[in-house]
């Protein structure tokens, strides 16, 4: 089976990780995003992926080929411009790169909902796309998929209001397609296959599905934050290298001072440190930061190469990008941003 990860996003909602590090290739806990969903298309069979990418397009492959386990065979093509969710699509068949019958996944989703599940029920509808749904407790944030009885989907509800929707189930990113749905989609421009392809299929062989497991979109710090706990506390399936139970994880050459505080719920990666009576809480350190003694951070991001220095106060909601500093003592207020190479005193 083959898949097309969507890829090409520039994830303006993670600035400032993202104005350096393209979000597939951002670390969650021990690997590259990305790489969650390669294992777990691996894991339903998958052996042929082909990822669609934008902004970051060498970073992300770089990282992926620096942790490469075993899996599925990983192909890449770049978008020249910003296409959407369909004219990747469009470009792959027209360079013949595609099969008759394939998966699409949306790049920015952590789930471990059962693929397999979804093409069998693809196969055995007839369909000629079939979506993966998913419930969700708060339906009026999202586009909503109603569903006769049978699958065959009925009707797209754009984010409802309270009450007014009789089902909670959401297009979760990952689809079944056949490929002659690509003559619906026009070349050489932007198109959303979600707004402008699917809703002319209703009636003409598309398909939902429900599926149960776990299913996220890290597209907000907020998201990505949790996600993280996610996998450390084991509500996500997936293999964690180095993980002794739950929280916190520990990357390699990290170094810890004395008497400093890490939470149950933090990861520190490779090669940072951690001062003398620091704490680090509900937060995730990226590769070669330092925390500097007695400093302070608290539901908050830092990218690679951050610097906070003694006693400073870090969060909580904070989001510092790469290479920023902060100076001794500084207290950043609740919610701010800091961009790549930025000095705060």
């Amino acid at each position: 089976m083959q898949a097309l990860v969507l890829a090409g996003g520039e994830g303006t909602r993670l600035r400032p990780l993202t104005l350096t590090i393209p979000k597939p290739a951002i670390q969650l806990v021990d690997r590259p995003f990305l790489r969650y969903m390669l294992d777990w298309l691996g894991r339903h069979g998958v052996d042929d992926v082909l990822v669609a990418s934008g902004f970051g397009a060498e970073a992300l492959r770089g990282a992926l080929e620096s942790d490469a386990p075993a899996g599925p065979s990983i192909s890449y093509f770049q978008e020249s411009e910003p296409l959407g969710t369909g004219g990747p699509l469009r470009l792959a068949a027209d360079e013949g790169r595609l099969d008759e019958r394939f998966l699409v996944l949306n790049g920015d989703i952590l789930a471990d909902l059962d693929l397999s599940a979804l093409m069998r029920a693809h196969t055995e509808s007839g369909a000629v796309a079939t979506l993966a749904l998913y419930p969700v407790d708060d339906p009026s944030a999202y586009g909503l998929v109603r569903t006769k009885e049978g699958g065959e989907v009925a009707e797209f509800l754009e984010k409802p209001d309270p009450g007014e929707a009789d089902t909670n189930e959401i297009s979760a990113g990952a689809y079944v397609i056949e490929r002659q749905v690509l003559d619906l989609v026009p070349a050489g421009r932007m198109v959303s296959i979600e707004r402008e392809v699917f809703p002319r299929l209703v009636g003409n062989g598309l398909y939902g599905h429900a599926l149960d497991g776990y299913w996220m979109d890290i597209g907000t710090p907020q998201r990505y934050l949790q996600a993280s706990w996610d996998i450390l506390e084991g509500r996500v399936h997936t293999e964690v290298a180095g993980l002794d139970g739950a929280g916190p994880w520990l990357g390699a050459d990290v170094t810890i001072g004395a008497e400093a505080s890490i939470g149950d719920r933090a990861v520190i990666a490779a090669g940072s440190e951690v001062g003398d009576r620091a704490a680090v809480s509900s937060s995730v350190v990226l590769a070669g930061s330092l925390i500097g003694a007695r400093a302070v951070v608290s539901d908050s991001i830092l990218a690679p190469g951050v610097k906070i220095g003694e006693g400073a106060s870090i969060g909580p909601d904070a989001v510092i990008g790469e290479g920023a500093r902060v100076e001794p003592g500084a207290e950043l207020e609740e919610g701010a941003r800091l961009a790549p190479g930025e000095l705060v005193s």
